[in-house]
């Protein structure tokens, strides 16, 4: 529990730090509350589950942190969230390797929609880098819904999964829309809370 109050925490002064222009402490909080959610899995049964999670988490820390950079590194950081992405599917596909139709035309949906958005922009040599991450962050939420009806797998671990991965890709797009399509109010702060909270529930999927 004092990971996730630690995480909490870590959040509020990081919405505060942004809402007064402090970048230098937005950029301290940003990762805290990922690294509290690493320690917090630590507490969960040992396994190849909880070890691709935990490792999605740590490239999404690096991924936090090169997107917070002064400089702009916006394409490493887009590799490195891909990279975690990759490892929640190496996660999910240890519960289970079954096609889900169902899941897969809803993930198909939900990525070719999220591309589409943006390949509508002039996205030039970030074209096929876009394309990429949204493949993979499909196939991330795919392989979590799939999750949901294995009969192997327990309901809440697979609700929790396909929840947090869900927000993920919620939060990915809205970060695609501010930058590429049309910037919009309390872009950060949508970004960021979507993005904890998907976090959060990929990490519990574990518990």
């Amino acid at each position: 529990m004092r990971w996730l109050v630690l995480a909490l925490a870590a959040a509020v002064v990081f919405f505060y730090a942004i809402t007064v222009g402090d970048a230098q402490l937005a950029l301290i909080s940003k990762g805290i509350p990922v690294i509290a959610l690493m320690l917090w899995l630590r507490s969960a049964p040992a396994g190849s589950y909880r070890h691709w999670i935990s490792l999605g988490l740590l490239f999404s820390l690096a991924g936090d942190l090169l997107l917070a950079w002064p400089s702009d590194l916006f394409v490493f950081g887009l590799g490195a969230f891909l990279l975690g992405h990759l490892c929640y599917v190496f996660a999910y596909l240890s519960d289970t390797r079954h096609l889900a139709p169902k899941a897969l035309l809803a993930a198909v949906i939900v990525g070719g929609g999220m591309f589409s958005v943006l390949a509508s922009q002039p996205l030039g040599p970030l074209l096929i880098p876009v394309a990429l991450y949204a493949l993979t962050i499909g196939a991330m939420l795919w392989r979590a819904l799939a999750r949901i009806s294995c009969a192997g797998v327990g309901r809440q671990s697979a609700l929790l999964a396909a929840i947090g991965a869900a927000l993920f890709v919620l939060s990915d797009s809205m970060i695609g829309i501010n930058r590429f399509v049309i910037p919009f109010d309390s872009a950060h702060y949508a970004i960021m809370l979507t993005y904890w909270l998907g976090q959060l529930g990929i990490a519990a999927s574990a518990m």
